[in-house]
């Protein structure tokens, strides 16, 4: 039987209505896939307190929880992952790559533009509508 991963992930706007886009590097799972940044659900952890600690840890800036945007599942070939992807507003500093290649503002006109990992795909089809 597969695992399942609870995993969130930020929706990030910037003064622009630009949308922040994370690129998986090439050493992580599903290499060169763009995602919103985010991570695994810690046991006991809400989404506020979840989404704030992976931002801070992976894009050393702060984001504040706003609502949950998105929930859904996806079953890869080896595990299965619960998305919740989460609405936040950037309140210090500015996002810095630490664990992806590289990180970028995009309309959301243009989401679909990119390869996204397809765990992340139902939420950039909703924002594009």
């Amino acid at each position: 039987m597969k695992k399942l991963v609870k995993v969130i992930g930020a929706i990030v706007e910037n003064e622009n209505n630009e949308i922040l886009c994370a690129l998986r590097s090439p050493r992580m799972s599903l290499p060169n896939m763009w995602e919103f940044p985010g991570g695994k659900i810690e046991k006991d952890e809400t989404f506020k307190q979840a989404i704030e600690r992976e931002i801070r840890e992976e894009l050393s800036c702060r984001v504040e929880f706003i609502d949950v945007f998105n929930d859904t599942t996806h079953e890869y070939d080896e595990i299965i992952v619960n998305l919740v992807t989460a609405r936040c507003k950037l309140t210090s500093d500015i996002p810095t790559a630490s664990e992806h290649s590289k990180l970028i503002w995009l309309h959301r006109e243009n989401l679909l533009s990119l390869n996204w990992a397809p765990a992340d795909i139902p939420a950039v089809k909703k924002l594009v509508q």
